[in-house]
């Protein structure tokens, strides 16, 4: 199956390039000239177009995928799906839940697979780190705490919660299998009127689980973290590290006379295979296609994701007040 990419700026340069070595590259879309330069430059004999319709109504390209700024997403994707095309969208998957569900149901009905490109889900320690979850290995996740947190890609266009938080969120729905009950954001801003920089939010998910993410773009160093705290063992993963970059420790707690005593534990490596998530996440689109089956990342998590986002945000305009986690269409949400 032949994919069109659809933008090829900051981040889709890179879905171009994987799916040029995955083999799969079959047009690239662009508005920009010297974008549309460049890429003639990098990739002779790659088709080149300035109009999405062009690709949508090319029959010998089987897949579409979109890059392109966010608030363009939903109204490209559902060309795309009318047309008959698989659609991989990057995150968002839309603005708004309402147009998220649009694109799901329209999915269903075309027959055709939509995924959101929530990258970190196809990282190979996210991957393992599920695995010992399922496999009991650290006991019931009782609290899991995610930075994202790095100096510099200030938005415009979005603030920090939407820029760096869906990522996070995707791993948190997929590591807990389920919504939180609630959530409160705080955040502050400081470099331009109403984007916040800064927002740390709180997830309160059943049995007294709960999670925290905390997002930047000013602060002194980049960390990208994850630490995962079960009823048995506990796990960090440091995407920054240059090895080991997933640990699991034991968690020795002890009440002793009516005093907790505390035992400083190891740090054991945990292996990971060695693959650059983007060619994952590719070539899972790329077999979900081919098959038909919904990607790990379907247009429903997607949807899930989003009304997370969506109750984040209101929380953080309402300076922290708790807002519950709503739904629109029930099947879809846990389907």
């Amino acid at each position: 199956m032949k994919v069109a990419v659809l933008g090829h700026g900051h981040w889709g340069r890179n879905l171009v390039r994987v799916f040029h070595q995955l083999g799969a590259l079959g047009a690239v879309c662009e508005a920009s000239e010297a974008a549309r330069k460049e890429v003639a430059a990098k990739y002779p004999g790659v088709r080149i177009e300035s109009d999405p319709a062009a690709v949508f109504g090319d029959a010998s390209l089987g897949a579409v995928v979109i890059a392109t700024p966010a608030e363009t997403h939903s109204a490209l994707a559902q060309s795309a799906l009318e047309s008959g095309k698989h659609v991989f969208v990057e995150k968002p998957l839309a603005l708004r839940s309402a147009e998220a569900e649009k694109l799901v149901i329209l999915a269903g009905a075309r027959k055709r697979v939509l995924m959101v490109g929530h990258l970190l889900r196809y990282h190979p320690a996210i991957v393992k780190l599920k695995e010992l979850c399922r496999a009991g290995e650290l006991g019931r996740i009782e609290y899991v705490y995610s930075n994202r947190l790095n100096l510099g890609k200030v938005r415009r266009e979005e603030n920090a919660l939407w820029s760096f938080a869906p990522h996070d969120v995707s791993v948190l729905l997929h590591l807990f299998e389920s919504m939180p009950l609630q959530v409160s954001t705080t955040g502050g801003t400081y470099l331009q009127p109403n984007i916040a920089d800064v927002t740390v939010s709180n997830l309160q998910f059943d049995n007294g689980a709960r999670a925290h993410i905390f997002v930047s773009w000013l602060h002194p160093f980049k960390e990208q973290k994850l630490v995962v705290v079960g009823s048995k063992k506990m796990a960090v993963f440091d995407d920054v590290a240059p090895q080991n970059k997933l640990m699991l420790f034991d968690k020795e707690i002890a009440l002793v006379d009516g005093t907790f005593q505390v035992k400083r534990p190891e740090g054991v490596a945990v292996a990971i295979e060695s693959i650059e998530p983007l060619q994952n996440e590719c070539r899972h689109f790329l077999e979900s296609a081919a098959s038909g089956r919904a990607p790990d990342t379907d247009g429903a998590e997607g949807l899930r994701v989003l009304l997370v986002l969506q109750a984040c945000q209101k929380s953080l305009q309402l300076n922290g007040e708790p807002v519950a986690v709503g739904g629109l269409n029930r099947e879809i949400l846990h389907a």
